[in-house]
């Protein structure tokens, strides 16, 4: 199942992570793709405040690869990977991607397609579109066939 999330402006992105919330369901791997600026870290970090993180701690662990958060609400662990520095899936591995992956907490992943063979076959995917002349995003979202 494919759904677009229309994001027209910044005041809008708080909304636009609710929304994405109501699709979560009990998935847990999310490939966030799109080209350098389109707006990943910035969507997720809208994420992370809509999932009970606080609104300062959730930002790009460009230079960590992986960072850890703690919902204030819900106590579930959530880990934001940004790939995009690794040379190699290799790095990934000794890194333990898989066992994040596979720990039944939420991971946010950026770059994705560094580590492509290592998402699991339910990782939900999430394309963030810019439409460069307004500015706006679009978030397509598209779920693992059940």
């Amino acid at each position: 199942m494919k759904k677009e999330i229309l994001v027209p402006n910044l005041e809008a992105l708080d909304a636009a992570a609710h929304e994405f919330l109501g699709l979560m369901g009990d998935y847990t791997v999310y490939a966030f793709r799109g080209e350098m600026g389109a707006g990943k870290t910035t969507f997720i970090a809208a994420l992370c405040r809509a999932l009970g993180v606080e609104s300062d701690m959730a930002n790009s662990p460009s230079f960590a690869i992986i960072n850890e958060y703690r919902s204030d609400t819900t106590a579930e662990l959530i880990y934001h990977f940004d790939c995009y520095r690794l040379e190699s899936e290799a790095e990934a591995v000794d890194l333990g991607a898989e066992d994040y992956f596979d720990c039944g907490a939420i991971c946010l992943v950026e770059w994705p397609e560094r580590i492509e063979d290592l998402l699991p076959d339910d990782t939900v995917e999430v394309q963030v579109n810019v439409n460069h002349d307004t500015g706006e995003r679009t978030l397509v979202v598209t779920l693992p066939e059940q």
